[in-house]
């Protein structure tokens, strides 16, 4: 079925077209729609669709604008949301059985804050249940197949997000990052992927993972429409106690001042280790590209951010075991395997290993102050590895079998239990076709930094141009 071509698929492009009334809210809407209908059965990215909903909003959307009432670059562009977000008369899944049913009669805040922008939201999109794993192949309502190549996994947990923006099916999404899975599926689909400063966003109405890891951030196709997202999203809520009061800067407006004597650190250790040639390559070649935009590049230690996995791991494990804990106790054949056991892993960790891990998170956090008096940001590959293939338990690197969950958190999971914002840009293609990507990583709420890196990167490049093959 063919369906007709979106005049821009990015949020910034669609925006200047629908503000100088170019193009109609409900002309993209119903597009989108369409492309939904016609595609997402091979790549089952949306758990849930709401066609009506969003038509309804962007007729409203299309009459503010049409009587003078802009209300910035999200009015009327389609987005989606990650079904472990709470939106009003809609499922909220979590990706579960568990909550198959489960209708909430409130918005979540950024779901909220979305709906105030002026977006228009066209559905909920297909997770690893619960969160709770990186390769999105959920056995309740089946797996998320990558656009660049279906046989093939496209990260999680939020690879439902990613996968229907790569996919044309909305311009922009949010997803939840916990461990990497904001970071992890912008990877492997070819998207930008923030992961933002622990209290940046508030997680009011969304399904905990780890209530002192999670966070929740977008994905799109560029910085600058990271940006957008952000700005809309950002700021303290009184509903969410572990949000930041923290002023939300003007994150588009400050995407041009360039990078010229940003100092940029690569780690020595841990970071660079156990990554495939291909993926190494091309990391290397973004950071020339960063030196040559007259960012100063140099090495930096950080030998203990081993010590971060296990420790992280620990907080994880004992925290989403608490939160599911009634639920193993009186329904525990309705999870999946996978995830059920990883959660009885947590019920049986001693309480001295999580207060161990906390205390871990202090010295780590305390020894990354000291890198960050030499350096503004670090750079790293995102994932070591390409996506790997639906149903495969290892990822080939370098020759050796790894471990797909164990590979596909090493660069991403520390960021998270420093609680540091992080984006992941593509910045090349395997021999295979498939994306490759890199993580600039910032101090605590130097997203502004990481979004003006991010854009000056994609300005000399066109990793972010390039779409999957997928009619």
């Amino acid at each position: 079925m063919a369906t007709a071509t979106l005049p821009s698929d990015t949020i910034a492009g669609l925006a200047a077209l629908i503000r100088r009334r170019q193009v109609s809210p409900v002309e993209i809407t119903r597009m989108v729609l369409d492309r939904i209908a016609a595609v997402d059965r091979r790549l089952n990215s949306f758990i849930t669709v709401c066609a009506d909903e969003a038509i309804q909003a962007a007729r409203a959307a299309a009459s503010e604008i049409a009587r003078g009432r802009y209300r910035g670059p999200l009015h009327g562009v389609p987005v989606s949301v990650k079904d472990l977000m709470a939106m009003r008369g809609h499922r909220l899944t979590g990706g579960s059985k568990i909550l198959a049913d489960h209708v909430p009669d409130f918005d979540a805040t950024v779901v909220a804050r979305l709906r105030e922008a002026g977006t228009v939201i066209v559905g909920k999109t297909n997770l690893h249940e619960f969160a709770y794993g990186v390769t999105n192949n959920n056995v309740h309502y089946g797996p998320v197949r990558n656009p660049w190549d279906t046989s093939r996994i496209p990260g999680g947990s939020s690879g439902g997000s990613a996968v229907a923006v790569a996919a044309g099916l909305g311009a922009g999404t949010l997803g939840s990052d916990t461990g990497g899975s904001v970071r992890i599926p912008a990877a492997l689909c070819g998207l930008v992927g923030l992961k933002v400063t622990y209290g940046r966003v508030s997680r009011h109405g969304v399904l905990p993972l780890s209530w002192s890891l999670d966070t929740v951030g977008p994905l799109a196709w560029t910085a600058e429409d990271a940006a957008i997202l952000l700005r809309a999203i950002a700021g303290a809520d009184p509903r969410d106690p572990s949000s930041s009061d923290a002023p939300v800067p003007d994150y588009q407006g400050g995407l041009r001042g360039g990078i010229r004597g940003l100092r940029v650190g690569r780690p020595r250790q841990y970071m660079f280790d156990l990554v495939d040639s291909e993926v190494a390559a091309a990391v290397e070649e973004a950071i020339g590209v960063l030196r040559s935009l007259g960012a100063e590049v140099e090495e930096v230690s950080t030998p203990w951010l081993d010590d971060a996995i296990s420790a992280a791991a620990a907080i994880v494990h004992a925290e989403a075991a608490a939160y599911h804990l009634a639920w193993l106790r009186t329904r525990p054949q309705d999870y999946g395997d996978e995830v059920r056991e990883r959660l009885l892993v947590g019920t049986s960790l001693p309480a001295v290993a999580y207060v161990q891990a906390q205390r871990t998170r202090s010295l780590l956090i305390a020894q990354m102050e000291v890198v960050w008096r030499a350096v503004d940001v670090l750079v790293a590959p995102t994932t070591p590895a390409p996506a790997a293939r639906i149903g495969d338990a290892t990822v080939p690197v370098n020759g050796r079998e790894m471990d797909v969950r164990t590979t596909f958190i090493r660069c991403t999971y520390p960021v998270n239990f420093l609680g540091l914002p992080s984006i992941s840009v593509p910045c090349g293609f395997t021999r295979a076709g498939l994306p490759v990507a890199f993580q600039i990583i910032g101090r605590p709420f130097a997203e502004d930094v990481l979004l003006r890196a991010a854009h000056a990167y994609q300005q000399q490049t066109d990793w972010h141009v390039r779409r999957p093959p997928l009619a």
